[in-house]
C-alpha cells in the first residue's frame, strides 16, 4: 500500500481521511450514547443536550480559528482563503468545545461537571481520525520532519519523516488504558477524568509539535504549542494539587 493511500471506487478517487473523519464522529457519538445509558448521568437530558450543542459550536469555531492561526502569513488569494477556511485542527476543536460547554452551562445554570462521559468517545474518535491522517501522508499537515532514525517513513514525498500520526496513535492507546484503569481503581471527583485527559493530551501535543515542520512561530513556539500552554494554565489548580499530592 502506497502512502498517501487514495483508493479508487467506481472511477472516483476516495478521500480516505474525510471518510474516516466522518466515521470517527459517528462511532464516537454512538459510544457516548452507550456509555450514558450504562452510567447514571446526574445531568438532565435537556441540559445535556444544551451542553452537547455548546460543545459542537465551540469545537467548530475553535478548530477553524486555530487552523487559520497555524499559518496566518499566506499570500492573500481566493484559493488560499478557501483553503484556510477549510483548515481545522482537533486542538482548537477540543479547547473551543471546552469553552463552548462552559458558556452553555452558565446560560442554563448547570453546576455539575459534564466532561467525564465524553473522555473515552473523544479518545476513540481522535484515534480513528489519526488513522486517516497517517494514510493521507503529506496531503495532511500531520506528518513530521525529516529523520534518519529507524522510525522514519516515506509519507509520499520520497523523504523519510517522523510518522507523527502513528506516534499519537500509540499515545492515545496508552492514555485510553491508563484513564480506564484510573476510573476503575481510583475514586475520582466528578470532572477529574476529563481534566486529566485534557492535561495529558495537550502536554503530549506540546512536545510532539517539535517534530513537525511548522513554519509560523511566536517566541519559538507554534500556534498549537501556545494553545497547549493556555490549556495547561487553564487547569493549573489541578496540576498544582497533583504535584502537592505527589510530594
Amino acid at each position: 500500500m502506497n502512502i498517501p493511500y487514495e483508493p479508487i471506487l467506481f472511477g472516483y478517487t476516495i478521500n480516505i481521511h474525510l471518510i474516516l473523519e466522518y466515521l470517527a464522529f459517528f462511532i464516537a457519538f454512538r459510544y457516548y450514547v452507550i456509555l450514558r445509558r450504562k452510567n447514571n448521568d446526574i445531568i438532565s437530558s435537556r441540559n445535556r443536550l444544551s451542553i452537547i450543542l455548546g460543545a459542537a459550536l465551540g469545537a467548530l469555531i475553535g478548530s477553524r480559528v486555530i487552523g487559520v492561526l497555524e499559518n496566518p502569513l499566506v499570500d492573500i488569494s481566493q484559493e488560499n482563503i478557501i483553503e484556510l477556511l477549510n483548515t481545522k485542527t482537533i486542538m482548537g476543536g477540543l479547547f473551543g468545545g471546552l469553552l463552548g460547554v462552559e458558556i452553555a452551562k452558565k446560560r442554563i445554570g448547570e453546576t455539575q461537571s459534564s466532561g467525564d462521559l465524553f473522555v473515552f468517545p473523544i479518545l476513540l474518535g481522535i484515534s480513528i481520525g489519526r488513522v486517516g491522517c497517517f494514510l493521507s501522508g503529506i496531503n495532511e499537515f500531520t506528518y513530521g520532519k525529516e529523520t534518519s532514525s529507524i522510525f522514519g517513513m516515506d509519507l509520499g514525498d520520497g523523504l523519510l519523516r517522523h510518522p507523527v500520526a502513528l506516534y499519537e496513535l500509540v499515545f492515545l492507546g496508552i492514555l485510553f488504558q491508563s484513564l480506564r484503569y484510573i476510573k476503575l481503581k481510583k475514586t475520582l471527583e466528578n470532572g477529574d477524568l476529563f481534566k486529566w485527559f485534557m492535561i495529558s493530551y495537550f502536554l503530549f501535543r506540546f512536545f510532539i509539535e517539535f517534530l513537525k515542520p511548522n513554519t509560523f512561530y511566536i517566541l519559538w513556539l507554534s500556534t498549537i504549542q501556545i494553545l497547549c500552554i493556555i490549556c495547561l494554565l487553564y487547569y493549573y489548580k489541578t496540576i498544582l494539587n497533583a504535584l502537592k499530592y505527589a510530594r
